[in-house]
């Protein structure tokens, strides 16, 4: 489980990246960027959102099961 700690860290920190660039992508510089991309960045957002709540969830479920807080 503790392979399973370090995949979830490493996802949450991906995710976390992954929404924050394409937030910005998708709202402040929407006016630079073409039709296409917006709606990929929208997308985008959606799914590492997705990827953000699952890699959490694991990240629990492994502290859970090493017997560590969850805070």
């Amino acid at each position: 489980m503790p392979a399973m700690l370090k995949l979830a860290n490493s996802l949450l920190l991906i995710s976390l990246l992954g929404v924050a660039i394409t937030v910005l992508l998708a709202y402040p510089m929407a006016d630079l960027l073409s039709l296409p991309v917006q709606i990929a960045a929208h997308i985008a957002t959606l799914l590492f959102a997705t990827l953000l709540k699952l890699s959490y969830v694991m990240r629990l479920v492994s502290l859970k099961s090493l017997g560590r807080p969850l805070h």
